[in-house]
């Protein structure tokens, strides 16, 4: 395999008591094998703003870390990332705002992305560049490297062509996104958006099945839905230690018939109030109100933005609203989490949870659905999943909502409470056949093959 540069917003590495650690996470975990094997090289942001490092290899990786002015941060991160793109390609489930003055910082930081990549790329390297942050440095990096083998691989939703076109600088982002030579995408929709948007603001020509032409070159479109270590999981999901930790979760919630789970990052994309109206409108109908127990673990995200600040106040305050109502002394019907939790920990709430709401009101894909099934070894749990998260395309077997009609949810989480053992495993076993033949290290390789094969 041809040498790889990953191109990213972080580095998958973090500065901690003066030692470079690495991150957590499935896409991490997935390419650090391939790049170690390949003498690869990863290009991003350490994490530390307004400070100049030096290259540096860690665990046979070619770190190479881009800086950040506090004000860049500010302008591309915080401003045109968070409150531009986020928002628009999500559905504008939040109204986004576009200002000039948060536009040119991303321009500005998206060409030094592409000068410090083109600086290690050489011959025949491969450049695979990551997500929303840097649909600019395709074309940039196209510009430094016009022989280069460049890709891009997009983790949230690309929207609508009706929602798109609100964008003023839609035509730069296309023809960004057109220095690629592989443009992959979550789900088949996100294609579909992405090839209406390139014909129409990129003047690009259809080709063969998933192709473009644009400048005389051919751009391939791929459908790569991004999956996790499910082995992994399986394999922590059985241990000892998470299991009587599983056990002593269901004691700790009352011996709870059964444990209704949510995990989501603090964000209105996540449909948290929804969901816990959903679970009110239940213990409302339901006779014995305290069989039921929910569990939601919101992990703290942008916690300096103001409407990140908004919207815990507004959780906390339905958590606290759905208690008082509904709860006794010495029994909450509802515990909320507002922290992380290490990984041993999660899959211990995953094996304690009989059923699993993920009910986004947009995502990319969703891990949190493919983790909980990857957990289910022993016990079969049910999954309730949205509609419009992107695991919904291959998650067939799980009960499917429309997050915004609360009714249908509760009906929806009464119908996985009261299931048959038989058709829940049944359905779970359908589920993990999934998440197992689709596996990250299986994303990896489609995702590379397609790439090394430019």
């Amino acid at each position: 395999m041809r040498r790889i540069i990953v191109i990213a917003n972080r580095l998958p590495v973090a500065l901690k008591d003066d030692q470079w650690v690495t991150s957590p996470g499935g896409l991490v975990r997935a390419l650090e094998p391939v790049l170690q094997r390949v003498n690869g090289s990863w290009v991003g942001w350490s994490g530390d703003t307004d400070m100049e490092l030096e290259p540096f290899e860690h665990d046979g990786i070619e770190q190479v870390p881009v800086p950040l002015s506090s004000a860049e941060l500010d302008g591309f991160y915080y401003g045109f990332c968070n409150s531009s793109l986020w928002p628009l390609y999500h559905d504008a489930i939040v109204a986004p705002e576009f200002h000039r003055h948060q536009w040119h910082p991303y321009v500005r930081v998206n060409r030094r992305y592409a000068e410090y990549a083109a600086e290690v790329l050489h011959g025949d390297d491969v450049a695979w560049v990551q997500d929303y942050q840097l649909q600019l440095v395709p074309s940039m990096l196209r510009e430094l490297r016009p022989d280069a083998t460049i890709g891009f691989y997009l983790h949230i939703p690309f929207p609508p062509i009706e929602l798109f076109a609100r964008l003023p600088w839609r035509r730069q982002i296309i023809e960004g996104l057109l220095g690629a030579d592989v443009l992959a995408f979550q789900t088949r929709a996100s294609v579909r958006n992405f090839a209406q948007a390139a014909r129409k603001y990129g003047r690009a020509e259809p080709q063969a099945r998933s192709q473009l032409a644009w400048q005389g070159r051919t751009i391939t479109l791929q459908r790569a839905p991004i999956a996790i270590d499910t082995a992994h999981f399986e394999t922590l999901a059985q241990s000892h230690s998470v299991r009587t930790r599983a056990a002593e979760l269901r004691h700790e919630m009352g011996d709870a018939k059964r444990i209704i789970l949510g995990v989501d990052r603090l964000d209105y994309t996540k449909g948290i109030d929804l969901r816990l109206k959903a679970f009110a409108g239940l213990l409302e109908r339901a006779q014995e109100p305290r069989e039921y127990a929910f569990v939601q673990v919101a992990v703290p995200s942008r916690e300096d933005v103001p409407a990140y600040q908004d919207l815990r106040a507004e959780i906390e305050q339905l958590v606290g609203r759905i208690n008082g109502d509904h709860g006794e002394p010495g029994w909450s019907p509802v515990s909320y989490l507002y922290r992380s939790l290490d990984l041993e920990e999660l899959i211990a709430y995953y094996v304690a949870a009989d059923v699993m709401l993920v009910t986004p009101l947009r995502d990319g894909m969703n891990l949190v659905a493919k983790e909980y099934v990857a957990t289910r070894v022993k016990d079969p749990g049910v999954l309730i999943l949205s509609e419009f998260a992107g695991a919904a395309e291959q998650l067939r077997s799980a009960l499917v909502v429309n997050p915004h009609d609360v009714d249908e949810v509760t009906a929806t989480i009464y119908r996985a409470a009261v299931m048959e053992r038989r058709e829940a495993r049944v359905r779970m076993q359908r589920l993990r056949r999934t998440v197992r033949k689709e596996d990250v290290f299986e994303w990896a390789r489609i995702c590379l093959a397609m790439l090394d094969a430019v």
